[in-house]
């Protein structure tokens, strides 16, 4: 299905985009392009030419991501990354039920041979810090609010595996899908039939961005959940 790029905006001034990424759209050209040739770069360069990713999501996340469209504006962004002024906060579905209050997970990351993944890496790997707060717990699962403080790959994901709190639908870290029959009583599944996961892909989503424009205003940018994630959370919220 083809995007459009502007129904993604959630914010445009003369210096930034601020989009709401829908999932399974890479931030940057991958490698082995996919058939649609859609990237998250290439769509924001055929609406405004300029136009340079402050940062990236994980082609399976969705959620806010900022987008600069002059060299002034990207500089002072990245500069905000690099000095860790930016509040960034994803939401994500984790397995298991947990109580997070502020919890603090600070421990280094480093790529695996091939680039795919990470993992926890004591000597060698770059320093690494999340901060986690419970928002909901349910049955079988919990709406987990992280705050990345820094900004390395897969960051989250790997740290809430080593909370023992792996991401909904995430297999490189641990993570179980969960269906309607896990968090509904009475479920019957019609037979012959195959049950879907109630989300096919990992759960998580770039809730919210705070940083300062160029005139001096720190502004937050909210970007509303996906269909996918909302429909989770409401089944999640349903049953629990």
């Amino acid at each position: 299905m083809k995007l459009n790029f502007e129904d993604l905006i959630v914010f445009e001034n003369d210096d930034y985009i601020l989009i709401n990424k829908p999932p399974h759209v890479a931030s940057l050209d991958e490698r082995t392009p996919d058939r649609s040739g859609q990237s998250i770069v290439r769509m924001a360069k055929a609406y405004y030419a300029d136009a340079q990713l402050g940062h990236r999501l994980d082609k399976e996340t969705s959620g806010i991501l900022a987008i600069a469209k002059n060299s002034e504006a990207y500089r002072h962004l990245a500069m905000q990354f690099e000095h860790r002024e930016v509040t960034k906060r994803y939401h994500a579905v984790t397995n298991g039920i947990h109580d997070f209050d502020g919890i603090s997970v600070y421990l280094p990351i480093s790529p695996i041979k091939d680039g795919t993944a990470v993992r926890i890496d004591r000597e060698k790997g770059k320093v690494a810090e999340t901060i986690f707060n419970t928002l909901q717990a349910y049955r079988t699962t919990t709406l987990v609010e992280c705050m990345p403080v820094t900004g390395r790959m897969h960051q989250i994901r790997v740290h809430l595996m080593c909370l023992k709190a792996p991401i909904v639908n995430d297999s490189t870290y641990g993570g179980e899908p969960v269906y309607l029959s896990d968090v509904k009583r009475k479920f019957n599944l019609k037979q012959g039939t195959e049950e879907l996961p109630l989300i096919n892909r990992v759960a998580l989503h770039a809730y919210s961005l705070t940083f300062t424009l160029l005139d001096g205003e720190e502004q937050t940018f909210v970007a509303p959940y996906p269909k996918d994630f909302g429909v989770l959370v409401k089944q999640l919220e349903k049953f629990s």
